[in-house]
């Protein structure tokens, strides 16, 4: 009998129509809020503090959560996973847009969270079941993963225009909508995908956690999406507060980022096909390193504009882009067998450090500068190149 279930006949831009949605989404909730942020405190009757710690809580169960959801949709299949967590994120996004206090935010905040894990590890893991041996597997992890590092540039400019034309909760109503259609098109055609002898245990994520191959790339992603989290953390402070952008035209400017996102991914797949999966992270992490030193050199020469800040993000944008593009099938590629348990322990690592790692750098350096954007990336390349550079020592003699 075959190791694979064979049931999934869509073609690729059928497949993107299908999973994309839940991809967006969970990336949407991050910080879509984000313009309303300097409001929401007197709406729900809290600090500023709270607020902050709403995105991080999110960032961090998004990965936690996939401890759970991961082992379930080995064991019980991809389908009932993502149908499960679709239900429970457009619900919490309904109650979110009804709460009156903090207490009541926070606890739809963090069931909205545990649906995206769900939602996020049923797409991943269907992407390695369907894709991960077919050509057009480069396509579609580079645009799903770019789609986790660009559409959050997106959703403030979004969440602005939500909120000027119908309220803060706009957003939230918008957010359930959106997923209960989304919910709506998988119970069609959303079919299983798991491996017929998928191996549930999750006593092999030893196996994973040994895996130098799987902490390099893991690293690697992490240092990208961790450099937006800490971008997006700060912009408000630096560009509202300090620089004195009006909130749309922070949107605005906020989304600039999310274009050079969107025009790298055009041809990032030629790029990994010239200079494979290594060659991408560690030209990727360069770029991050080249991002936080000219952030330096603004943060010296001049206050914070869109020269001195945005422009350096652009090509730290650009650096993102290209490591996730290869991340997700660099650290998952020995795991076919154990790909739900794989992806979860994949996101969770990634979400812990850039939840932990990110927000700690915010807090204990000046959070309205861009000295939190310049110390987060350069740490974390500095890293990832080293474990590059072991894995390749490793690897050259099979090769």
């Amino acid at each position: 009998m075959s190791a694979r279930n064979p049931v999934w006949t869509h073609s690729l831009p059928a497949a993107l129509w299908l999973m994309a949605p839940f991809d967006i989404l969970a990336s949407l909730a991050m910080d879509i809020y984000l313009p309303v942020v300097p409001q929401m405190p007197r709406v729900l009757g809290t600090t500023p503090a709270v607020i902050q710690l709403t995105l991080s809580v999110y960032m961090v169960l998004l990965g936690v959560g996939q401890l759970l959801f991961g082992p379930l949709a080995d064991r019980l299949g991809r389908r009932p996973v993502l149908l499960g967590g679709g239900a429970l994120f457009a619900v919490a996004s309904i109650g979110m847009a009804a709460s009156s206090d903090v207490p009541m935010f926070i606890t739809f905040r963090v069931l909205q969270a545990l649906g995206a894990s769900a939602m996020l590890v049923a797409t991943f893991a269907t992407v390695r079941d369907v894709y991960a041996h077919r050509e057009e597997g480069t396509t579609i992890y580079a645009v799903f993963s770019a789609m986790l590092a660009f559409v959050p540039a997106l959703g403030p400019i979004l969440g602005a225009l939500l909120a000027g034309g119908w309220g803060w909760r706009a957003i939230f109503i918008a957010l359930g909508l959106v997923a209960s259609l989304a919910l709506a098109n998988a119970a069609r055609g959303w079919h299983e995908t798991r491996p017929i002898r998928a191996d549930a245990s999750p006593r092999h994520v030893g196996r994973v956690l040994r895996s130098l191959r799987f902490w390099t790339y893991t690293l690697g992603f992490s240092a990208a999406m961790g450099t937006f989290f800490v971008f997006f953390s700060t912009a408000p402070r630096v560009l509202i507060e300090r620089a004195g952008y009006a909130p749309l035209a922070f949107s605005l400017t906020f989304a600039t980022v999310a274009l050079v996102m969107v025009i790298t991914t055009r041809w990032v797949r030629r790029g990994v096909m010239r200079w494979g999966e290594g060659g991408c992270l560690a030209r990727g992490m360069g770029l991050l390193v080249m991002g936080a030193v000219l952030l330096v050199a603004g943060q010296w020469l001049d206050r914070p504009s869109f020269v001195t800040f945005i422009l350096p993000m652009w090509v730290s944008a650009v650096g993102i882009v290209v490591t996730v593009a290869v991340t997700a099938n660099g650290a998952l590629k020995a795991f076919d067998d154990m790909a739900g348990l794989a992806v979860a322990v994949y996101f969770c690592v990634e979400s812990l450090l850039v939840g932990v790692a990110g927000t700690a750098v915010v807090l204990v350096l000046p959070g309205d500068t861009a000295w939190p954007l310049i110390v987060f990336p350069l740490g974390m390349a500095v890293v990832v190149l080293l474990a590059l550079a072991a894995l390749q020592r490793r690897e050259q003699p099979a090769s």
